[in-house]
């Protein structure tokens, strides 16, 4: 398979993150601009140097409250501590890909990890090898780099209500998840409902400021007893 053609299957694979990221960075840039009176030069360099969608929402009102920068690096740890769970899933494969190997790992938002996670299961991933991962990743970057400067140019030239617009990434959530649930049977369900009890139960007996790593923990926690009580662990668990 030529270069062309794997770029051909990784846009094609890249396209709902395309649909979300590109609205979502929209959304980040606008409020950027309003909320914290900074251009689109600044948007440019925030989504090319930081690349964390969640974060760079949240760093908004830090900013414009000029936070610490130990309250922002703090902060940042605790929001992106859970692509240290998700993470190991790629790690070997990572390994493998040499140059592009550093690049890899910093660029694994969440949903550049569902799409990986579906190439994984298509019959067609091993034909196009590590350059359709690299290639897949690096446009969801360029598709959310892109939204962000719009969105900032945007809020410096339309006057607009942006209330709720912040809602936007938590949309793109739920909508990943549906999608897991439509189409990765009763082993997605169960996953699913592993990580929402998990999530619940820390909220509840931890608050809103301190939920967020215990769930996670829990919920691998959890993955890892239901993988091992899966008669066939080469199967539809695995």
């Amino acid at each position: 398979m030529d270069k062309t053609q794997i770029f051909r299957y990784s846009f094609r694979k890249s396209i709902p993150v395309l649909l979300g990221y590109v609205f979502l960075g929209i959304a980040f840039g606008i409020l950027l601009n309003r909320e914290a009176g900074l251009g689109w030069p600044w948007a440019l360099l925030m989504s090319v140097l930081i690349y964390a969608g969640s974060m760079q929402f949240a760093l908004i009102p830090l900013i414009a409250s000029a936070a610490p920068l130990t309250t922002i690096a703090l902060m940042t740890l605790l929001v992106n501590a859970r692509h240290i769970f998700y993470g190991l899933t790629f790690v070997e494969r990572y390994r493998t890909m040499g140059a592009r190997y550093p690049y890899m790992v910093w660029s694994l938002t969440d949903e550049t990890y569902s799409v990986l996670c579906s190439c994984l299961d298509d019959e067609a991933a091993d034909a196009h090898g590590r350059l359709a991962f690299f290639e897949i990743s690096l446009l969801h970057h360029i598709y959310w780099t892109a939204g962000s400067v719009l969105g900032c140019v945007l809020g410096g030239a339309i006057s607009m209500d942006t209330t709720g617009i912040d809602f936007s990434m938590t949309a793109l959530f739920i909508v990943i998840l549906v999608d897991q649930l439509r189409s990765g049977g009763r082993t997605a369900r169960r996953c699913a409902l592993a990580g929402g009890a998990s999530g619940a139960v820390s909220l509840f007996a931890l608050g809103a400021e301190s939920f967020l790593l215990p769930a996670l923990a829990a919920t691998v926690f959890a993955l890892v007893v239901m993988d091992f009580a899966t008669p066939d662990r080469g199967g539809e668990a695995a």
